[in-house]
């Protein structure tokens, strides 16, 4: 049995190519260039994705309309709100409202719709 098969291979391409320092360089530089191709595609990839995914964001963000407080009010859960307060609707469900209010670390909230109609300009 012998082992000479890849050996005879090596040496017959390295004949062709000029030598065994042409074959590593040839070998070398398509490595570089397969590297180099495979980065430029996957930045691009990379790039496309993160373009899209923005632009799927973009309207969730244009639709938010920040809405203020214009007059005093407490919900039944103790949430008071003061003249000049601002919120966010995140979701509407019926009469229940969920909010973030602007400014508090304890969002979201619950509140009723009613409530929101009779202290802020929320319709």
């Amino acid at each position: 049995m012998s082992n000479l098969g890849g050996y005879q291979w090596l040496t017959t391409v390295a004949k062709k190519v000029g030598g065994p320092k042409n074959l590593v360089l040839i070998i070398a530089g398509a490595g570089a260039v397969i590297y180099k191709g495979g980065e430029i595609v996957v930045k691009k990839t990379v790039k496309e994705i993160k373009k899209r995914m923005s632009q799927e964001k973009l309207p969730e963000i244009a639709d938010t309309k920040i809405y203020t407080v214009t007059a005093e009010g407490t919900s039944n859960e103790g949430l008071e709100f003061k003249i000049g307060d601002q919120f966010k609707v995140l979701e509407t469900d019926k009469d229940a409202v969920l909010i973030e209010k602007i400014g508090d670390s304890d969002n979201p909230y619950f509140i009723s719709a009613e409530l929101l109609k009779n202290i802020s300009n929320y319709n």
